[in-house]
């Protein structure tokens, strides 16, 4: 297997067990930008300018405890569920962490192919999981994110043959011949505002405002089913959701004991839709709040901040997946207001935002965001 497409139509997404991880040692980059093994993740600097963060729900406690790890490469976990949780913590801890990048550390220059590189089965490497004391079926994680800041002074993204949104695969057939496998280096500016790459010739540069956000977040599944990363569902998973930002709070319903939380797949910045299969690809400096609500269930990815609520749906064809995330929107906004079905409907029908977030994954995302303001005699926090 070659490539991540072949690895995506191969992968068992049921079985159990989880894939080793492919060498030893700590997270290392290119150019001597390294993770220590005493745990202390580098920064890239506090003049990292991006989009105003959103205003959080957050409220957390000046003496919370906190849990700083930085996980050592074998560490790293390549599917939700299957896994054993690498650490233990309780509702209202802090988690101060490190996620490898999409390639699992392995794709550094433009030279480098993934299908070369990479061990197959080794996409979108996860810290964790987290094991949270006391959640079980029924409840709800509550993830926070206070900062999230690029670990490297550059990032990666790549093309690989049948995989990507205009490019046919073994679902959307095709008699054209496909694009080679490419890859682009982003060096980050000195100001971290901004990553830059070159065309393959060196005729051309563009760059690409930062805007951090993890491509996943996720718990374990239901029923003991065990889903490669690079599946988006009801659990989390791989939604490469833009949303999953500082500021913003993601709800992620239980499924199993504990609910192993585990995320990675860092974003430097992203396109909407990623329509050629990966965004600007970088390792994460992770800083989360997490809180376990107790017997409050959560059947999809919820997103949230001070002003705007966010249902995140998967599926396919898109249309389903926006289905899934406006039909738990209606329902939102009925239990915010007491509006009847019809005008719940009609309400989020002129004033929801719906982004395509991706339409590459076996499974498509599509978010629905509004405006808490909006919600007629709504009893938002």
């Amino acid at each position: 297997m070659n490539t991540r497409r072949q690895f995506l139509i191969s992968a068992p997404l049921g079985v159990l067990g989880v894939m080793a991880a492919c060498k030893d040692g700590v997270p290392e980059s290119s150019g001597g930008d390294s993770v220590a093994s005493s745990g202390v993740a580098p920064a890239v600097g506090a003049a990292m300018a991006t989009a105003a963060a959103p205003t959080s729900v957050a409220n957390i406690p000046a003496d919370a405890s906190t849990l700083n790890w930085i996980p050592q490469h074998t560490d790293l976990v390549y599917t939700f569920g299957g896994a054993l949780p690498k650490q233990h913590i309780k509702s209202g801890t802090r988690i101060v962490t490190w996620t490898e990048d999409c390639f699992d550390g392995a794709v550094k220059t433009a030279a480098d192919l993934p299908s070369r590189k990479m061990a197959a089965g080794h996409d979108n490497p996860q810290t964790g999981p987290f094991y949270v004391d006391g959640a079980e079926p029924g409840d709800t994680v509550a993830i926070h994110i206070l900062k999230l800041e690029p670990a490297r002074s550059y990032a990666v993204s790549s093309f690989s043959p049948g995989f990507g949104a205009l490019v046919g695969n073994d679902q959307t057939a095709m008699l054209g011949p496909d694009f080679p496998e490419t890859t682009w280096r982003y060096d980050v500016d000195a100001k971290r505002t901004a990553a830059r790459t070159t065309s393959a010739d060196g005729k051309y540069s563009w760059s690409v405002p930062l805007a951090p956000f993890l491509g996943c977040i996720g718990v374990a599944p239901a029923g003991g089913e065990v889903r490669t990363t690079i599946v988006p569902g009801n659990f989390g998973g791989n939604m490469d959701c833009p949303e999953v930002r500082a500021g913003n709070t993601v709800y992620l319903g239980v499924n199993v004991p504990g609910a192993l939380l585990s995320f990675g797949d860092g974003h430097y910045a992203m396109g909407e839709g990623e329509i050629m299969g990966a965004a600007i690809e970088g390792a994460m400096n992770v800083e989360v709040y997490v809180e376990l609500i107790r017997k409050s269930a959560t059947p999809i990815p919820r997103v949230e901040n001070a002003d705007e609520i966010i249902f995140v749906g998967s599926g396919r064809p898109l249309e389903d997946a926006a289905r899934v995330a406006f039909k738990a929107m209606i329902g939102w906004v009925r239990a915010q207001s007491g509006m009847s079905v019809m005008d719940a409907y009609q309400f989020v029908a002129q004033n929801a935002k719906a982004p395509i977030i991706q339409l590459v994954d076996p499974e498509y995302t599509v978010m629905v965001k509004i405006e808490k303001s909006r919600v007629p005699g709504a009893h938002t926090s």
